[in-house]
């Protein structure tokens, strides 16, 4: 289609090719590694002190945080050679996670996610991956179908009342990956890398939810549920 992404013209030829070997050794590593689809995404743009997408939409409703329509996913499985070539085709593309397939997102604030985080490994529950966004989000990679079951489990664990600053991402949602920029506002990150058995077999989203719940909570000041003590995993 002979498209070029906006926003990187101007970056220098060697800056280009160390991105785009970055980003093209990434898709690699998720696709062939973690098992992963990867999609190629729009960047966002800086221009004349406004932020624009690179999909060319001027009126975008998503800057920067799509994926490009005409763009190919990547498979998971794919070679590190069929990664590259496929990136190659989308020079600068960011690199977006289908949410719904291999996993589920809960997206709470970063401060909240790490508190999580510590009580979690206290407690010696499951984790998989978890990733910051630039704008102080956390998002914790659970079993798919969380999104659709989040409902039930925060009404069966007493959080259905309660103002939490929690959000699912499920199928039909994107992420992006590091080391990708993530709507113009910096680079993506992870806060607890994808192992081979967390990137396969992330944790059912009710071994995490109470905690979550609970600290996004007391971070809120919120009221609605109690917070004399963290609420276990629901009966299955």
């Amino acid at each position: 289609m002979g498209f070029t992404i906006g926003g990187i013209r101007d970056l220098r030829s060697g800056t280009r090719r160390r991105v785009r070997s970055a980003e093209g050794t990434a898709v690699a590593e998720y696709t062939g590694l973690w098992g992963w689809d990867v999609v190629p995404g729009a960047r966002a743009v800086r221009a004349g002190g406004r932020t624009e997408c690179s999909c060319g939409d001027a009126d975008c409703p998503s800057p920067g945080a799509h994926p490009l329509s005409f763009a190919r996913e990547v498979p998971a499985g794919a070679t590190l050679e069929k990664a590259l070539a496929a990136w190659g085709e989308t020079p600068g593309a960011a690199v977006l996670l289908p949410v719904g397939r291999s996993f589920d997102v809960l997206d709470v604030p970063e401060d909240a996610g790490r508190g999580a985080l510590v009580r979690l490994e206290r407690m010696a529950l499951p984790l998989g991956p978890v990733a910051a966004t630039p704008t102080g989000r956390a998002l914790f990679f659970v079993a798919p179908g969380a999104a659709a079951a989040l409902p039930d489990l925060r009404y069966r664990m007493g959080w259905d009342d309660a103002d939490l600053d929690l959000r699912p991402l499920g199928r039909g949602d994107h992420v992006a990956a590091p080391p990708s920029d993530f709507g113009g506002h910096g680079p993506m990150r992870w806060l607890r890398p994808p192992t081979l058995e967390t990137a396969s077999r992330p944790p059912q989203a009710r071994l995490l939810l109470g905690t979550l719940a609970y600290v996004c909570h007391r971070s809120a000041g919120g009221r609605g549920a109690t917070d004399a003590a963290v609420p276990g995993p629901p009966p299955c």
